[in-house]
């Protein structure tokens, strides 16, 4: 039975997809069947995972009207090692398709039931922003990542998005939990940084992962070559901090 995370965070630029991307090419590396929901229709997931999202004539789109199943939309990156359900703008129209299914909010849900066993990991990369697709992923998730950047506004960000995570539990999903706060592009050279983190850890306790992803270049870079940082740049700070993300997700596994 996979596990389902939604990568999720309503503040916009901070490293999200990053995050989703380069946590599928760890698992992967670390000899997991994973697969990357790509739930954001500008597809950047899909084309940081190697996949033109130009010439698909399957997507997420059409696994959430009906028009297709999860196997047959799926692509497999061959750059990262992992499948991919991938997304382009085709997807925004979905937003309005949907408001007249019934069950609307747990079609991806439904359709991900069907492959539930072929996969160990399936990671979904959610919009940034509180829509029904964003609904979709959190309810076919079990928990949710929250990455997140060490300063102010962060913090405000956080909270609106915990509010909304207790109230999908309450109304639409009661398995979704929080799983943790993973700290991203951290410099430790910044007092705000430093400060931010040291509180996030005092709020949140064992919620905060151990991992911290650094600033890195090398990250930023990967995906215009198509390809997710730990295999653009194995040796890079960031990738070598994502290997080990990897490995912490698959040991927080035995806690939940």
């Amino acid at each position: 039975m996979a596990k389902i995370f939604a990568i999720a965070n309503q503040k916009g630029g901070v490293g999200k997809t990053t995050t989703c991307v380069n946590l599928a090419a760890a698992l992967a590396r670390l000899g997991k069947r994973v697969l990357l929901v790509d739930l954001d229709p500008q597809g950047n997931a899909t084309m940081g995972s190697g996949i033109d999202k130009r010439t698909l004539e399957r997507t997420v789109y059409q696994v959430l009207i009906g028009l297709s199943d999860v196997t047959e939309a799926s692509v497999r990156s061959e750059a990262g090692g992992y499948a991919v359900l991938p997304a382009n703008r085709e997807l925004a129209g979905a937003e309005i398709e949907l408001v007249d299914f019934d069950e609307r909010e747990t079609r991806l849900k439904d359709a991900l039931a069907a492959v539930d066993d072929q996969y160990d990991f399936i990671l979904i990369d959610a919009p940034p922003a509180l829509s029904l697709l964003t609904l979709n992923g959190l309810c076919a998730a079990h928990g949710v990542v929250i990455p997140m950047q060490c300063e102010y506004y962060a913090l405000e960000g956080l909270s609106d998005l915990v509010s909304t995570i207790k109230k999908v539990h309450a109304n639409l999903n009661t398995n979704l939990k929080v799983i943790g706060l993973l700290r991203v592009m951290f410099d430790p050279r910044m007092t705000l940084s430093q400060q931010v983190s040291a509180q996030l850890e005092r709020h949140f306790g064992d919620k905060v992962f151990r991992t911290v992803i650094p600033r890195n270049i090398r990250l930023a870079e990967a995906p215009s070559y198509g390809q997710p940082g730990v295999v653009f740049d194995p040796a890079s700070k960031g990738a070598k901090a994502y290997i080990d993300f990897g490995a912490e997700m698959i040991e927080r596994l035995d806690t939940l």
